[in-house]
């Protein structure tokens, strides 16, 4: 029988995921998620297929990455637009934001 120590994700390799204990996040789920829909394409998909008419001339975020947002906070639990600032807060983040 193996032990897993530490995982590395397909969809980002600078996520790494052990197991010793150190910061704990509730939303850490999230990663699998998120490794789920990048390995089914759908991340891809809605890229190619996915256009709001938002006339706006300057934008952070693609139609994409805000549609993927709201799907990740829906399945955390979180209901409202601003929660996402709570997300960035979390440990599971720190690291990759670090970076």
């Amino acid at each position: 029988m193996s032990i897993v120590n530490t995982l590395a994700l397909k969809s980002n390799r600078q996520i790494k995921i052990n197991f010793d204990g150190g910061d704990l996040s509730s939303d850490a789920g999230l990663l699998l998620i998120k490794e789920f829909i990048s390995k089914l394409g759908i991340d891809k998909l809605l890229d190619k297929t996915f256009k709001t008419n938002d006339p706006a001339l300057f934008r952070y975020h693609t139609d994409q990455e805000n549609l993927l947002q709201m799907i990740y906070m829906i399945i955390a639990g979180y209901f409202e637009d601003d929660a996402s600032d709570e997300l960035t807060n979390d440990p599971v983040f720190k690291s990759v934001l670090e970076k």
